[in-house]
């Protein structure tokens, strides 16, 4: 027979009979104090809720059975109830992506959307356009000589040895720029060029060998599809290039595409062997991936390969207002109000309206107000975790009055940093960026799609679609009532917003101190053709 277990195991472990009475009791109790029948779901009983009598008492009685399970005494800088959220330590991370592609093949699509990505996590991204820089220099020399320098096709011919030298010389800064800027503490320097010969690349892996830590990925975007190829140069065309200010339509396409043909004439498409590389055809269409080793590179490769450009919208709608709007009360997974269930009512036919006969698929968080908003949807409905609402921890179901009464000192600090605030038990806006990560990779994959959410998540998808800056994330205004489309183009995203007329409260909490609140983006679908630093 084994020997007893000691005083202190017993203690956390086993429950004496007079133990099990105690609980029998306490629960009669609470059974006689709050009948059944008139017990609101949504709210805890008194005689269990936190410091009620009922669970006062049995804690009290049951001290030593916590002992075990209890947390470490927190620093000092973790008061009250939470603490802030430190950025990830991303310092190892250096990596110079290297594009490859002949012009009009979505390279600078390609460069932007994943900068957007990983700033969006908290990488330093930073694009190096050699393009830009070309015409940033010849408008710098324009400024001095008043001599406009020819960029037309010729200017890229390879027969041109001292334009060709000239480009080579470009590229080169541009790479030196970029090494430099990963020294300073960058984590992915995008070099943004055609980089189309096996010459071109080998120096720029025998340059990026020469620093240690630093890997080099090429990134060939190759692309087949006349009707793709079209519209990227009417695009060029049709933009507002420099290179062909005061020049007709007509004579800017022909010309464009003799340049095209100048670069088809020496391109190289990637085989090297030895070199690490991912070609993505047609933007998603197919992909191969070399040597690509890691994890920021395996994430890269994987959520390029989600990206396509088939044409569709995406339309953020937050749930319709709930009790606890009403309430003024933060999380919970209360019902919608009486104003919040028209709002339901209403959905389907501002939605069918906007979208026509096109497919559709509506995505909810597991918590009813946001199930209920959508249950009218004429369309497939798929529920996330992820789209959950931010977790407040042990202040859910709590109005911002209670919590800045009860955590004064906490309450101060989240509003001095609310993107890295995280709640003691809950989460931070930095917490849920992460989690939304699959539903990012999920959203470039998909054709349209409704996401019926909370405030917090949409905010966050919100700022990966428009490239807001973290600090200005908690605080980007998503009302209620409201339906925003996003139609995303090749360097931004098209944006309109519809707001039903049925009122609802106002949630937002502007941002304290400061005079101009982040609210709608501005949003932007232009190309940048300048370098802002040469």
């Amino acid at each position: 027979m084994s020997d007893p277990p000691p005083p202190h195991f017993r203690s956390v472990y086993h429950l004496e009979p007079e133990d099990l009475n105690r609980v029998d009791d306490i629960l009669q109790q609470s059974k006689d104090a709050v009948p059944s029948q008139h017990l609101d779901v949504h709210s805890r009983p008194a005689t269990f809720s936190a410091g009620g009598p009922m669970l006062k008492q049995f804690d009290e009685s049951h001290i030593g059975s916590r002992l075990a399970s209890q947390a470490a005494t927190p620093p000092r800088s973790v008061v009250g109830i939470g603490g802030k959220v430190a950025k990830p330590d991303y310092s190892d991370a250096k990596i110079v992506l290297a594009m490859v592609g002949l012009p009009a093949r979505g390279k600078s699509y390609l460069s932007n959307k994943l900068m957007r990505y990983l700033q969006w996590l908290e990488y330093d991204v930073k694009v190096f356009n050699v393009g830009q820089l070309r015409r940033s220099r010849a408008k710098q020399r324009k400024e001095q000589s008043g001599v406009k320098e020819d960029h037309t096709h010729s200017y890229f011919s390879h027969d041109n040895l001292e334009a060709t030298r000239l480009r080579d010389a470009l590229a080169e800064d541009s790479l030196e720029m970029l090494i430099k800027w990963l020294k300073d503490g960058g984590n992915v320097g995008i070099h943004d060029a055609t980089n189309s010969t096996r010459a071109r690349r080998a120096s720029i892996s025998a340059r990026v060998a020469k620093e240690k830590g630093m890997a080099v990925v090429f990134l060939e975007s190759v692309c087949d599809d006349p009707a793709v190829i079209a519209a990227n140069i009417a695009l060029k065309v049709s933009s507002g290039d420099p290179d062909y200010k005061d020049t007709s339509p007509e004579t800017a396409k022909a010309d464009f595409i003799r340049r095209i043909k100048e670069y088809e004439a020496v391109y190289e498409t990637v085989t090297e062997p030895h070199l690490s590389y991912l070609r993505i055809i047609n933007v998603g269409e197919q992909a191969t991936a070399c040597h690509i080793h890691g994890y920021l590179q395996s994430r890269v490769a994987f959520y390029l390969m989600n990206l396509h450009l088939k044409p569709r919208s995406i339309f953020f709608s937050r749930h319709g207002e709930s009790q606890f709007n009403v309430e003024g009360k933060i999380g919970g997974d209360s019902p919608l109000s009486e104003r919040g269930m028209l709002y339901s009512r209403s959905l389907p036919a501002l939605i069918t309206d906007n979208i026509g006969n096109a497919p559709l698929t509506v995505w909810t968080s597991t918590l009813q107000r946001t199930i209920q908003t959508a249950q009218d949807l004429p369309y497939t409905k798929l529920t996330w975790k992820s789209l959950d609402e931010l977790d407040a921890g042990v202040c859910d179901g709590m109005t911002y009055e209670e919590i800045e009464a009860a955590y004064p000192e906490d309450f101060a600090n989240r509003d001095d940093d609310k993107f890295n605030y995280r709640y003691r038990g809950g989460e931070s806006y930095r917490d849920v960026v992460i989690r939304l990560e699959p539903v990012i990779m999920e959203l470039e994959r998909q054709d349209n799609i409704l996401i019926v959410g909370h405030q917090a998540i949409l905010r966050c998808l919100y700022a990966y679609f428009h490239n807001l800056p973290q600090a200005d994330l908690p605080y980007i205004k998503i009302p209620l009532h409201t339906v925003i489309k996003l139609t995303p183009k090749a360097y931004g995203c098209d944006e309109e917003r519809y707001t039903l007329p049925i009122g609802a409260v106002d949630t937002h909490r502007p941002k304290p101190k400061v005079t101009n609140q982040p609210e709608a983006a501005k949003p932007y679908t232009g190309r940048e053709y300048y370098a802002k630093d040469v």
